[in-house]
């Protein structure tokens, strides 16, 4: 199977897109360009905290990595941090947009209420 050449920013509207079909809640903290680099405003331990933050019946920390992306230090820490802690951490790569899709649609348990 060839793989899947996507963005990025492609990546996370496909799975903003089947998030918010499946009835999730999604949450991004936008980058600004400044002179010197990218800067995203958060406070203290915020660099390399995961790119999507999903919630319905339960929640997923998603960091978004394209077919050539890789992993900081950083961003490795925050999901061994989050998934130590019991939360649902992971990396999205484009070869997990089926799985991922399938999942996010899913209808959630019996019972379930927003």
């Amino acid at each position: 199977m060839a793989e899947l050449k996507i963005t990025e920013d492609s990546l996370q509207q496909t799975v903003v897109d089947a998030a918010w079909i499946g009835g999730w809640r999604v949450a991004h903290w936008a980058t600004a360009r400044t002179k010197e680099s990218w800067r995203t405003p958060c406070r203290y331990d915020g660099k390399g905290f995961p790119d999507l933050i999903l919630s319905r019946d339960r929640v997923i920390f998603a960091e978004l990595k394209s077919s050539t992306g890789r992993m900081s230090v950083d961003q490795t820490e925050w999901l061994r941090a989050l998934t130590a802690a019991g939360m649902d951490a992971r990396v999205i790569w484009p070869g997990d947009l089926d799985a991922l899709t399938t999942e996010l649609l899913t209808p959630p348990p019996k019972g379930w209420r927003r």
